[in-house]
Formats: C-alpha cells, sequence, structure tokens
C-alpha cells in the first residue's frame, strides 16, 4: 500500500514537473528580451529551475529506473533528504519574498504555482511518508551545501560579465557587492538551518518508528 501512494506521488511529481519545466522554456523563448542563446543560458540560470529539473530527474528514475545506479542514487536518504531541503527553499523564497514582486496570468500563472509551491509542497510530503530516512548524519549538511554554493558563486560570477541577475536579491546592479553578498551568507544559513531541521525530523521520524 505505501509502495502504490508512493508511486501516486511521484507520478504527479514526474508529469507536474516536466509540463512546468518544458512550459517555463517555451515560455521563456517566446518572451525573451535577447537572444536565443543568452535566454535558454538564462533559464538555466534560476535556481528554480534547476532544482525542478533534479526533483523531476530523481521522480523520473525511482519511477522508471529504480533498479539503476541513478535510481539507487536517488533511493537514498541522503539523496532525498538533499533535495527536499532544495525544493523547500524554492517555495519559501518565491512565497515569501518573490510572488509579491509580479502578477503573472495565464500559462504563466500555472507554471509558476506549479514549479514554486504545488511541486515542493509534493515533494515534501512524498519525503515525509515514503522517503528513506535512516543512516542521516548531522555531517551531511556540509556536502547540502555544495550546491547553493557553487549556484550563487556561478550566478556573481556571470551576472558580472552579463549584467543579468536572475533574483533581485544577488542584483548586485542594484545593491552593490556588499549587501549581496550578506543576501548569499543570510541565504547559506537558510539552507544550513533548514539541512538540521530536515534531518532532525527524520531522527525523531526514526526513533518513533
Amino acid at each position: 500500500m505505501a509502495s502504490k501512494g508512493r508511486n501516486i506521488f511521484l507520478s504527479i511529481l514526474f508529469i507536474a514537473g516536466w509540463f512546468a519545466l518544458i512550459a517555463q522554456f517555451y515560455l521563456i523563448i517566446e518572451n525573451r528580451t535577447a537572444s536565443i542563446a543568452e535566454t535558454i543560458i538564462r533559464y538555466f540560470g534560476f535556481f528554480t529551475i534547476l532544482t525542478n529539473i533534479i526533483v523531476a530527474v530523481c521522480c523520473t528514475f525511482l519511477l522508471f529506473r529504480p533498479a539503476s545506479q541513478a535510481g539507487k542514487f536517488f533511493s537514498k536518504a541522503n539523496t532525498q533528504t538533499a533535495i527536499a531541503v532544495y525544493i523547500f527553499v524554492v517555495g519559501l523564497v518565491y512565497n515569501i519574498i518573490l510572488r509579491f514582486l509580479w502578477k503573472p496570468e495565464g500559462l504563466q500563472m500555472i507554471v509558476d504555482e506549479l514549479l514554486h509551491s504545488v511541486i515542493p509542497l509534493l515533494f515534501i510530503i512524498q519525503w515525509y511518508l515514503y522517503a528513506p530516512k535512516q543512516g542521516l548524519k548531522w555531517k551531511d549538511i556540509f556536502p547540502w551545501l555544495i550546491y547553493p554554493l557553487l549556484y550563487l558563486i556561478y550566478t556573481l560570477f556571470r551576472g558580472s560579465l552579463s549584467a543579468f541577475y536572475p533574483y533581485p536579491f544577488i542584483n548586485v546592479n542594484e545593491l552593490g557587492y556588499s549587501r549581496v553578498l550578506i543576501n548569499c551568507i543570510g541565504l547559506l544559513i537558510v539552507f544550513l538551518f533548514l539541512s538540521l531541521l530536515f534531518i532532525g525530523i527524520a531522527k525523531l521520524m526514526g526513533k518513533k518508528r
């Protein structure tokens, strides 16, 4: 029964994830203000897009190729918990900071809700109900920080060359490097705190079981 419920969640995430990613790609190309090549680079420059791709790939392998090397990797407690932290941050930052900065309509609104609210919520529920949680260690948080750290470094470096920053809180043109670096440190602290929180929840659940 648990396996059936898990597969239902994974199937919904698989369909919603790839639909939203493909639709967002179509929308950003359709409404581009730069060359197609630059627009594609910008598309993959959003933490939201990269993290939703990770979620979609994870669900794809867990559904269709669980016995493959990638399937086994995505089945690990360490991997699923790290992804849960990443996608939680996507939903948290958007709904607290970014949601009020614009009002998307039509397909863009649907895609926005999928990428920033529906998929994060469903993946967190899937993690809570079905993801393995044995063997998680507090020290696991340090490798988990590599992805957001590299993302911030890349974004600031590329922004210095292109003058394009995907999010207002890391926009050096508007805020300056001092303020942006403070924001980056704050973001990494959020990742650190949430990683500790998720591991703590997993350990508590393990004790109860």
